[in-house]
């Protein structure tokens, strides 16, 4: 169940960008809408709570100060969080120009989600829309300043320069970061990290081969390894513990991707650097005892 207030339209003179229906809503407790189609393009906005959306293979969890985007025949699927049902504002549009603005706000199908520190302007604006409901000449023009007021409120957060750009997407970079140190002995994919940020898989792939020249899931693989050979070099865990403080459940895929990386087996490294490990140790023993066998020359003279 959800407590709405909703405003629907018919048709619209106007063909470059339009209303079709806005509305407000106070959802209970995993309330949800869908799997559905619909014919338009509907941005919510969330004014408190949680919940999460869903289109395709995307699941992207949200809160308050974030929305999300669907696209016209696209199957999609939104639901409350059961402690914390989100309260959320839409509104849904069309138009031949429906997608260059969306692209004008920084959102299209590699990116459905988004955030905006305004959602009391937004709310205020889509208060006001339902009171346009006489369908008066006056209140449709009203409406439509509205719709851009709406667009004009959202792009505060996407008229950025480029030092803003880079640091919006330092902030998901470091995030992913943080998340993969957290979670790299878990099964974690590439598509958890997406969906911890809210961001889509390609876009994400875009920010790592940018900061780093490489894939996430090569970076991922990057971190387990560099974890593997501290574990190896420093512990007497079992090659199969090992992997699976790693975050691999298969030793031989461990095996593998480590051979991949470092040229050679988990057992062959760990041999070799306990054995280079040992020389130094013995080289360091041998000069202590040197320094200390000066030491005591040294005082002997002395008396």
């Amino acid at each position: 169940m959800e407590h709405a207030f909703v405003l629907e339209l018919s048709d619209s003179k106007f063909k470059d960008l339009f209303v079709c229906f806005c509305g407000y809503a106070q959802c209970e407790p995993l309330h949800a809408f869908g799997p559905a189609v619909r014919p338009n393009y509907i941005l919510h906005y969330i004014i408190d709570g949680k919940g999460f959306y869903q289109t395709g293979n995307h699941k992207f969890f949200l809160e308050a100060g974030e929305g999300f985007l669907i696209e016209p025949d696209t199957l999609t699927y939104y639901q409350a969080d059961e402690k914390y049902p989100w309260s959320y504002l839409w509104i849904g549009f069309s138009g031949k120009h429906a997608k260059i603005y969306l692209e004008d706000l920084g959102l299209n199908s590699m990116q459905l989600t988004f955030r905006s520190s305004h959602g009391k302007e937004l709310k205020r604006l889509i208060l006001q829309m339902l009171k346009c409901s006489d369908g008066s000449i006056t209140s449709r023009y009203r409406l439509q300043s509205l719709l851009y007021a709406f667009f004009a409120v959202l792009s505060k957060d996407t008229d950025a320069t480029p030092d803003d750009v880079n640091s919006k997407d330092n902030f998901y970079v470091e995030r992913a970061i943080h998340f993969i140190r957290n979670n790299y002995s878990s099964q974690i994919k590439v598509s958890d990290i997406a969906n911890y940020l809210c961001i889509t898989r390609s876009y994400l792939y875009k920010l790592f081969q940018n900061s780093f020249q490489m894939s996430v899931q090569e970076f991922l693989t990057m971190f387990r390894i560099s974890r593997a050979k501290e574990l190896l070099s420093t512990t007497t865990l079992s090659i199969e513990h090992v992997a699976a403080s790693c975050g691999y459940q298969n030793t031989l895929v461990f095996s593998k991707a480590f051979k991949r990386n470092m040229g050679c087996t988990p057992t062959v490294y760990r041999y070799e650097h306990r054995k280079t490990a040992q020389e130094h140790l013995d080289k360091n023993n041998d000069l202590l005892e040197k320094l200390m066998e000066d030491d005591s020359l040294r005082k002997l003279k002395q008396r």
